[in-house]
């Protein structure tokens, strides 16, 4: 059926879309722009249940969209939300192939991506504020941030594929 890919891709972009705008209502985290990435549960979700090109649309369509509804296309924030989650995209694509190969775990891709994110979001913010030196004092804090929140995106999509498997309701 050639139509099933592109509705699930659909439901997979509004549910990643109403994340991403829940995430953003719920105050920061103690430090300044840290968010739990709970919309990259979904991205890494489609990776997959698909592909690299769908876990890209996802990423890219989420931010876009969500800048657009929060207010703040082309903004500082939609730059450093859009570059982490293309840049986090591409971490979990590389994952990705070892965890096929069963070399890692959905949960390790899941903290490389987050890792990427955060890696991303300080470099272009350091950029845009021409101060490199904020590379060498926020990112440690957000790289070790990365793991908990690695964690919890990474056992949500194992768990949510376990489940997926077993009643065959996303696979063509």
């Amino acid at each position: 059926m050639k139509t099933k890919k592109p509705v699930h891709l659909a439901i997979l972009i509004t549910f990643a879309l109403v994340i991403h705008t829940v995430e953003n209502a719920i105050p920061a985290l103690p430090v300044p722009g840290a968010k739990l990435g709970l919309a990259n549960v979904i991205t890494l979700l489609t990776f997959v249940l698909y592909d690299f090109g769908s876990a890209l649309a996802v990423a890219a369509v989420r931010t876009v969209l969500g800048s657009i509804f929060a207010g703040n296309f082309l903004s500082t924030g939609f730059y450093l939300s859009f570059s982490g989650a293309i840049v986090s995209t591409l971490a979990m694509a590389a994952g990705l192939v070892l965890w096929r190969r069963e070399k890692i775990s959905l949960v390790a891709v899941s903290i490389m991506g987050a890792a990427a994110h955060n890696t991303t979001q300080v470099v272009v913010a350091a950029l845009f504020l021409a101060s490199p030196s904020l590379v060498k004092v926020y990112l440690p804090l957000l790289l070790l941030l990365a793991l908990p929140t690695g964690l919890f995106t990474g056992l949500a999509v194992s768990y949510t594929n376990k489940a997926l498997s077993k009643i065959n309701l996303l696979r063509d």
